[in-house]
């Protein structure tokens, strides 16, 4: 059985995170780094548009501008969960 996200988080010292509802598989690791107080949840932008675009059946470009505005856009302050972008390959 797959453990759930929070005993996930609790095998790697985190109790209390922000998360996005609905898209625990679009998680990719949690952010270290130096004077953030709460870690931060890292999502695959890639993979959360995926998944917006299969939930709502909107287009790439849609489901970008949805993502930039309610999510990119959201703040909620230093926990506010950060989206990775990936390098074009070479």
């Amino acid at each position: 059985m797959k453990a759930s996200l929070p005993d996930r988080l609790l095998e790697i010292g985190v109790e209390s995170v922000l998360t996005m509802d609905g898209y625990d598989d679009c998680i990719l690791g949690v952010l270290q780094r130096y004077g953030i107080d709460e870690p931060v949840l890292v999502y695959d932008k890639e993979k959360v548009l995926e998944k917006i675009m299969h939930t709502s059946e909107s287009t790439y470009d849609e489901a970008e501008e949805y993502f930039d505005f309610n999510q990119l856009g959201a703040w909620l302050g230093e926990g506010t969960p950060a989206f990775l972008v990936r390098l074009p390959e070479e």
